[in-house]
């Protein structure tokens, strides 16, 4: 139901925004940056940043409430072996699941991930606006005049987003530097 909703919001959004750009007074490449380059990257983060906040919610309240049964469940003191059997394996099976849910939030992190695509969405929202407004950053005369800084500004926006994602899947190595004698210096060697 949630993604049923989602999707009409974003089909809403793609339908009011490509309303907009068909009415500037832009060239047609001005008017693909738009909606090839501008509104798809757009509709594409508010789409990852609805998946990962269900999937960090999710896999929170798994956690939150399973980690509040389990230590009710073990202290529950049954005396009747089939029931205190059941209630151990289910003890056991509750806990698997907790952590589960707790290793894969901490593995995909969905939270900032979700946090990071929202900001993004917001971020080329907020350009996009001010653009068709002629306002901010791209205060112009007309739409035609403003908009090398406004692809530029959603270049920077998606760049920015680029070095991010590369600098979190990057191993960050120190190079220590090997022992021996020390680095020459001038032409001949000498100081």
């Amino acid at each position: 139901m949630a993604r049923a909703k989602e999707e009409r919001d974003s089909k809403r959004l793609k339908r009011q925004f490509e309303e907009i750009i068909s009415g500037l007074q832009l060239n047609e490449l001005q008017k693909r940056f738009m909606e090839d380059r501008w509104l798809d990257q757009l509709l594409w983060f508010e789409d990852k940043a609805h998946v990962n906040q269900r999937r960090y919610y999710a896999l929170r309240v798994v956690t939150i409430v399973g980690g509040l049964i389990v230590p009710a469940l073990v202290g529950i003191n049954v005396r009747e072996d089939n029931v205190a059997e059941v209630l151990a394996w289910t003890t056991f099976s509750l806990s698997l699941v907790v952590a589960i849910a707790a290793a894969l939030d901490g593995f995909f992190k969905h939270g900032e991930r979700w946090r990071s695509f929202r900001r993004i969405t917001e971020l080329l929202k907020a350009h996009g606006w001010q653009y068709f407004e002629l306002s901010g950053p791209y205060t112009a005369a007309d739409h035609a005049s403003a908009f090398p800084t406004f692809a530029g500004q959603v270049e920077a926006v998606m760049q920015e987003d680029l070095k991010a994602f590369i600098s979190q899947g990057a191993p960050t190595q120190q190079v220590e530097p090997e022992a021996g004698p020390p680095p020459e210096h001038g032409p001949e060697g000498g100081k």
